[in-house]
């Protein structure tokens, strides 16, 4: 089981590399057969050349995070951050759920945020 550290850190690293529209450092991040949800209820996209080509279509509009809170670790597997991505006009208010393999590579990450969750112009 990776350390509460050890996930903090992978999630400040995927979060930079996605501000930085670093496709292929964020993909780097995941294991070979990860899942990403976002948002939970939508296509779970799994493995590499999925969750690569789900992230080229997201940071192509380069979208840019920005932590409500601090991250927060778990006595698991598990870790967790409250962000806005903001792509232009557009907001998004969200919680990512992370899951880590002993390496620290991102096993699973879920989205959770709904419509009314999504605001456009000032917030």
């Amino acid at each position: 089981m990776p350390s509460e550290a050890t996930m903090k850190a992978a999630m400040q690293a995927y979060f930079d590399n996605f501000n930085a529209g670093d496709v292929e450092a964020v993909v780097g991040q995941f294991a070979v057969d990860a899942t990403v949800e976002d948002p939970v209820g939508s296509t779970v996209h799994k493995g590499t050349a999925e969750i690569s080509a789900a992230f080229e279509a997201v940071l192509k509009n380069r979208p840019q995070l920005t932590l409500s809170a601090p991250m927060r670790g778990s006595h698991g597997n598990a870790a967790a951050m409250a962000l806005e991505a903001k792509v232009g006009a557009l907001t998004i208010r969200a919680i990512d759920v992370m899951t880590f393999d002993v390496a620290g590579k991102i096993t699973s990450l879920k989205a959770y945020f709904g419509p009314e969750d999504i605001t456009q112009g000032a917030v």
